[in-house]
């Protein structure tokens, strides 16, 4: 392609669109000003308003899993990032590709202190697998071609490249070189014979699977080594997992450690292939941090750098396994009747969710019981909370729909997370996303709620009741929901649910459903 002279904005726009990001979620300030009207020149990305920093970043991440490519993000200096960091960690535990662009001062501006000045490399660089300024015109294209090479590189995850604004609106840059992606590594036959031999003498072996297997062909693969006496797990919270009818169904490994321990009793090989050493989520008096029971001997295959649906197939071929399990068949729940609770939701999620779904869940305690449900459903994607940072349900459902807009996107949100990043729900209506959010009200966070008793806190008196609790005043989620554009019905019983819920996965647009706990 030949290189023209334009604008550092222009520039590194046009750099990503070349290398093939088609979606930008921005919430823009005045020093990204060149970089609007960058994108307004661009029609191969579409440009995508969030009102909050939080719901850019976490609306890349479902991009991002759902598509395979990095969305770019645009940010208003260090403080935008901040906002958009708890998403942004979310992503990094999901291996999510996505760019972050981040606007910053003037070169020359920098000695002043502005109000808005601060350290952005030093703010954004931990939570960055790559991060670079573009203090050159000459090199924005050049590192913007970096940036999406780097997304893919390694384990995976996002990336930070800053934007001065004299960078920006100087002319003289130019478009980067389309980069080749990197691929995700093969474990060695060394490794794969290693492993072998400890299966063999194992007396109760298991596999913990991440990354590329949790794909419909990774997790048919995965199925040789369970037939062949292999139990294979899940991490406790997935990036993005096929599910449903036809799909061979893993077991997961428990959130609580006592109840993930006592599910692993007797194990005593437990090999790792796209993922870490399971540890429980928090710290707790009298418990272990590390969930491999005493006597069990720990293999890494290799972390998500590596192809893990290859790993899992030389595996399998290398131990003589060649049958599938059988898989999970279409069961129909039957409906539900009386109070509301989250097995009544997920007997609906599973009676109503069609096929090619996507699930973005933010659930907290309400989670499980529809996941159970679900498991004979209609085949689905269901992406969970990764980084254990709530209030990603919301804006990972914009992402994932701005993706696959034609498939039926449902998001589970607690009314304590949803909060977090209810402005999600404007862009749902601004953009006409397809996307039917559950808001499961119970008026409480609940998890804190149990995590208070777990941690030997005491007995909580009236003010740590009420820093736990959600309902006074209670939140009208029907009238925040309309307020934002957005379609919204209560629901407070099992049939009610169901009713509200089919008609909803039947329409067209953004609809929102507070399905109130008995």
């Amino acid at each position: 392609m030949e290189k023209t002279e334009m604008t550092g904005a222009e520039a590194l726009v046009g750099t990503l669109a070349d290398c093939g990001v088609t979606a930008c979620f921005a919430n823009p300030g005045t020093s990204e000003m060149n970089l609007v009207t960058a994108l307004d020149k661009e029609p191969r990305i579409r440009s995508v308003l969030c009102l909050f920093e939080g719901v850019a970043t976490g609306a890349a991440d479902g991009f991002g899993r759902v598509s395979g490519e990095p969305a770019m993000t645009l940010l208003h200096l260090g403080a935008g990032y901040l906002n958009g960091g708890a998403n942004i960690h979310n992503a990094r535990r999901a291996h999510t590709p996505m760019i972050n662009v981040i606007g910053d001062h003037a070169t020359h501006h920098l000695r002043y202190d502005a109000p808005l000045t601060s350290n952005i490399i030093g703010l954004a660089g931990p939570n960055s697998n790559w991060i670079r300024s573009v203090d050159k015109v000459t090199d924005a294209g050049k590192l913007a071609a970096e940036s999406y090479r780097s997304a893919f590189a390694g384990k995976r995850g996002p990336v930070s490249l800053l934007l001065p604004a004299d960078s920006a609106w100087n002319e003289g840059g130019v478009r980067g070189d389309v980069p080749a992606k990197p691929v995700l590594k093969t474990v060695s036959d060394e490794a794969i014979n290693v492993a072998v031999e400890k299966v063999k003498s194992a007396t109760k072996p298991m596999i913990l699977i991440h990354g590329d297997a949790l794909s419909e062909e990774g997790l048919a693969v995965a199925s040789r080594l369970h037939q062949g006496g292999v139990r294979v797990m899940t991490d406790t919270f997935v990036w993005k997992q096929a599910r449903g009818a036809g799909r061979f169904a893993p077991d997961r490994m428990q959130y609580f450690a006592e109840g993930a321990m006592e599910d692993l009793e007797g194990t005593d090989l437990m090999l790792v292939a796209g993922t870490e050493q399971p540890v429980a989520f928090f710290a707790y008096p009298g418990r272990p941090s590390l969930l491999v029971p005493e006597g069990c001997e720990l293999f890494s295959l290799g972390d998500r750098s590596i192809n893990v649906t290859q790993c899992l197939e030389s595996l399998a071929d290398a131990l003589g396994f060649s049958e599938t399990a059988p898989v999970s068949e279409r069961k129909k729940a039957e409906k539900p009747t009386g109070a509301m609770t989250p097995s009544t939701i997920g007997a609906s999620l599973n009676r109503h969710m069609p096929s090619g779904s996507l699930v973005s869940d933010d659930g907290v305690t309400a989670s499980m019981p529809c996941f159970l449900a679900t498991r004979t459903a209609e085949p689905h994607d269901w992406m969970m909370l990764t980084g254990g940072a709530i209030g990603q349900g919301l804006p990972l459902a914009v992402g994932a729909s701005v993706a696959a807009p034609d498939a039926k996107t449902i998001c589970l949100t607690g009314d304590g997370a949803g909060m977090y990043t209810v402005q999600a729900l404007w862009t749902m209506a601004r953009e006409s996303l397809n996307v039917v959010t559950i808001v499961i009200v119970n008026h409480s966070y609940r998890i804190l709620n149990i995590e208070l008793k777990r941690t030997g806190a005491g007995n909580p008196g009236p003010a740590a009741q009420n820093m736990l609790n959600l309902g006074s005043p209670e939140i009208d989620w029907v009238a925040l929901a309309q307020a934002q554009g957005v379609t919204g019905e209560n629901a407070r019983s099992a049939e009610e649910f169901d009713e509200v819920l089919e008609r909803a996965m039947t329409q067209k647009g953004p609809i929102l459903i507070a399905a109130h706990l008995a």
